[in-house]
């Protein structure tokens, strides 16, 4: 998937419909800073509003995922059903792929915390001791962050 090439072709199909990034939006019910992101090839639509886009620019998920216009007569090796599963795969597991990587930085926070703990002793053992518990301190609450940011999007 080329997501520069789908947001083009999604702003092409919006603008031979006359439409704005907001009118669209209204029709999506997304912001119109969403589909000026799809347009911009930032991201890519949730899998729960690619079939509503897709009928409201008039074309088939597969020419979306494409970036652009099949022959009535060509043959797809995957239907639209198909695609979508797929998206919606691909979107999880990229979510579950985050909330991993908030869950590593708190393991990895808690285990420079335990290791600042074994310095001390002189004043340069206890600055670096300071600096890892700082270090550690940084990385839970990062961690924290992310795996927060992650589940509020999953509900």
């Amino acid at each position: 998937m080329n997501q520069v090439a789908i947001g083009n072709f999604i702003g092409k199909k919006r603008k031979e419909l006359n439409l704005t990034q907001a009118q669209l939006a209204e029709k999506l019910g997304v912001s119109n800073k969403t589909v000026s992101k799809w347009e911009n090839g930032k991201c890519m639509p949730d899998y729960g509003i690619i079939q509503p886009l897709c009928a409201e620019l008039g074309i088939s998920v597969s020419e979306l995922m494409d970036g652009e216009e099949q022959p009535q007569d060509s043959i797809r090796a995957y239907d639209d059903g198909q695609i979508l599963d797929l998206i919606k795969r691909t979107q999880a597991l990229e979510s579950q792929r985050t909330t991993l990587s908030g869950v590593i930085l708190i393991v990895l926070g808690i285990a420079i915390c335990a290791l600042s703990f074994s310095f001390g002793g002189s004043d340069v053992k206890d600055f670096v001791s300071g600096v890892m518990l700082g270090i550690s301190c940084v990385a839970m609450l990062a961690g924290v962050y992310i795996v927060g940011s992650s589940l509020a999007r999953r509900s």
